[in-house]
């Protein structure tokens, strides 16, 4: 049986922080001996006899969107300063990458924002097959639209359900997390799976959608505006939602782009970047669809940026609906694809194929990529580093969350903590690919 240990944690002040504030430095008494921790994880203290408080708002899930730590700096109810801390949820997705195969990859890609798992799956392949120089069938471009936006809606969904929980209204929750299942459905008749999906490979699809699979979307297309639009009726004129998100975390144009934001928290402050027309992939540039900006960059903007990103996204699916030609959905590369299961078990060259594909995998030349997509929060971008091996050197992703998270301190300061719930939901963070 082991020893059981005791951990307990002191508070000793030890040195200033660069306001000339003392630290708190928690010591760590292990085994009798007492250790002072890191000094850059120390928490300032108020000043001496202020009449300040310092509290912390997670990282416990609720109101904090994920596993997310603030520590307030409060006097009274108003926020003095901000120190956000992250790191509670790390999985280490960028390093695990290192040591897998490109389509091995995939599937943690479902698991950094788990809210846009499609979306996530086509904007690695489209970093892949850059890095191995090959494209995809006209089928397989059209599908992946349909996917980036249907992962789209679903992630707007999400935060439009759970702000609204966050701000005091329940049943616009219940009717959109609907819809949202609705989605669901959809996926799953495709690929089997609803919230990670791994629905892509390198060159291709995990599978054509099924017979009958065109008429469920349409079906929901036709039944999904109705829903949106009578949940936003119910708050877009109400006067609580208007009092709780009416210029609270206004982001400038200016400082908006100074900090790095971008998706509807860079849109809301009226900078019309968006990578699907600044930077197009999947001809995005053909589609017919506007890109949605705001005025003030408040959190009411953001609410109606998003909103509005939903119905141009219902714009899309309609145009991809008309436009999915027939075909494969896979490149004719045996480098790349399997070979079909009848062939790998009747044809010795496909066995062959088949055989160190799964065990030794493709191999891209020598290079590096960096794409990026318009995720739902944002640009989301994928750099991938190849020595010609099947498994990358190097895989970084640029998270929009972990981004525009970092400017919480400048947007919340100022305002009442009861604030702060609206503000930092309004970010629309996911922690899985802040703490990636």
């Amino acid at each position: 049986m082991s020893e059981r240990r005791t951990i307990e944690v002191a508070l000793g002040t030890s040195g200033l922080d660069a306001h000339g504030m003392p630290l708190r430095a928690p010591l760590v008494s292990h085994g009798g001996k007492a250790v002072a921790l890191d000094p850059s994880i120390m928490v300032p203290e108020p000043e001496m006899g202020s009449d300040h408080m310092l509290i912390n708002i997670g990282p416990q899930h609720p109101a904090t969107h994920g596993v997310l730590r603030l520590v307030l700096e409060l006097d009274g109810e108003t926020v003095v300063r901000c120190i956000p801390h992250i790191g509670y949820l790390h999985c280490g997705f960028e390093k695990i990458g290192e040591y897998r195969q490109y389509n091995q990859i995939i599937p943690w890609t479902d698991r950094e924002d788990y809210l846009n798992s499609p979306g996530n799956n086509v904007a690695f392949v489209l970093g892949a097959e850059r890095l191995f120089g090959v494209g995809m069938t006209e089928r397989c471009k059209v599908l992946r639209v349909m996917l980036m936006e249907l992962s789209r809606i679903i992630s707007h969904l999400v935060w439009l359900g759970t702000t609204s929980v966050d701000l005091g209204a329940f049943t616009p929750f219940l009717w959109l997390y609907q819809e949202r299942e609705n989605v669901y459905n959809l996926l799953e008749g495709w690929v089997g799976a609803r919230l990670t999906t791994t629905a892509t490979r390198v060159g291709g699809m995990a599978a054509d959608i099924p017979d009958g699979w065109l008429d469920g979307l349409r079906a929901f297309l036709r039944g999904f505006p109705k829903t949106l639009e009578e949940s936003v009726r119910m708050l877009e004129t109400n006067a609580i939602w208007a009092g709780r998100t009416v210029g609270l975390g206004a982001m400038s144009a200016q400082e908006a782009v100074n900090a790095g934001l971008s998706g509807p928290m860079l849109r809301a402050s009226g900078v019309a970047y968006d990578v699907r027309k600044d930077f197009p992939y999947l001809d995005y540039e053909t589609y017919d669809f506007d890109v949605v900006v705001g005025t003030a960059g408040d959190v009411y903007d953001r609410f109606l940026v998003r909103v509005e990103e939903m119905r141009q996204s219902v714009r899309i699916l309609e145009q991809a609906l008309q436009r999915l030609p027939d075909g494969p959905v896979n490149i004719n590369d045996p480098r790349l694809i399997l070979p079909p299961k009848h062939k790998a078990t009747s044809e010795m060259e496909s066995m062959i194929h088949h055989f160190k594909l799964v065990m030794e995998g493709p191999r891209p030349p020598a290079g590096e990529c960096y794409v990026p997509v318009e995720s739902p929060k944002g640009e989301k971008g994928y750099y991938m580093v190849s020595d010609g091996t099947s498994k990358p050197v190097r895989w970084r992703i640029r998270p929009p969350s972990f981004v525009n998270l970092s400017a919480i301190p400048k947007m919340v300061e100022g305002h009442l903590l009861s604030d702060v719930i609206a503000i930092n939901a309004s970010i629309d963070i996911v922690m899985g690919e802040i703490d990636r």
